[in-house]
């Protein structure tokens, strides 16, 4: 049952119902459709505001009561718009902190060394990096694993480089990245300072590779994981894992977990000439 909005009487004081920030965030209210239901109507006012960009990516949506008092309608219907749009991709629910425009949705080529700085950018936001850890310590056999095996120049207890690194985008972390180096392999990469660039962007401009291996899983994310990226722990995340070889020989091994609900990877392939040719 739709709700008429209060209106002042005469010679009476009346309180406003809305707080500003509210009202002016619901400005410009789009004209009625004959025809149109009150659920539809709100809908296509909210999308428009997204959509056109008046509510940029982690603009807070007013809050229910403040759309229920614009739109005079019970809480049940703006809720119902609310659901909707989150299920769209449009918006986001953060526990405690409200609903707001829900970034874009990040699409990575699965066949690609990708740059984060340049990922971030296509998005249109602004990036930067800080380093979360760095220790330079002996190889054990889950590192020489990761690494590539016992082809690799860490093997019998080598020096490696393990390193933490966090990217973010915008005000919201990207991803988190746990890399090791092999520094028999890459000994520049003891004294890099990665104060202007994160290390995958430092070893894609310094070192030469020949080979990589991407593996991908889907996994939850724990309470340490959830802390430094500002989600809740057991939200689904992706996990890209990637070693990479130069002439047999491995240069680093990666672990990339990203917020998997605004994350996916994309591969583009086309037949070998040899597959091609047969019937």
């Amino acid at each position: 049952m739709r709700r008429k909005p209060a209106t002042a009487v005469s010679g009476a004081t009346a309180s406003p119902s809305v707080p500003s920030s509210a009202s002016s965030a619901l400005s410009g209210l789009s004209a009625a459709v004959p025809g149109e239901t009150l659920h539809r109507r709100i809908r296509s006012d909210l999308e428009q505001r997204i959509l056109s960009g008046e509510w940029p990516p982690g603009h807070r949506i007013p809050s229910e009561h403040a759309l229920c008092e614009r739109f005079g309608c019970a809480r049940m219907t703006v809720n119902k718009v609310l659901t909707e749009l989150v299920q769209a991709g449009m918006i986001e629910r953060r526990r405690k902190a409200g609903s707001f425009v829900r970034l874009p949705q990040h699409r990575s080529a699965v066949l690609d060394i990708n740059d984060i700085r340049a990922e971030v950018a296509a998005l249109g936001l602004a990036y930067r990096f800080e380093i979360l850890s760095r220790n330079r310590r002996r190889s054990n056999a889950d590192d020489r694993e990761q690494l590539g095996g016992e082809g690799t120049q860490a093997a019998g207890r080598g020096m490696l480089l393990d390193i933490v690194t966090r990217h973010w985008s915008g005000d919201r972390p990207f991803c988190l990245e746990v890399r090791l180096i092999d520094l028999a392999a890459v000994p520049a990469a003891a004294d890099a300072a990665f104060d202007t660039e994160p290390p995958g962007t430092w070893l894609r401009l310094h070192v030469p590779w020949s080979s990589a291996e991407h593996r991908i899983r889907a996994a939850a994310i724990d309470a340490a994981q959830g802390e430094l990226l500002q989600v809740e722990p057991g939200s689904p995340a992706l996990i890209v894992e990637r070693r990479t070889w130069h002439a047999g020989k491995g240069l680093t091994w990666v672990r990339f977990t990203y917020p998997g609900e605004g994350h996916e990877l994309v591969a583009r392939f086309s037949p070998s000439m040899v597959a091609a040719s047969q019937p």
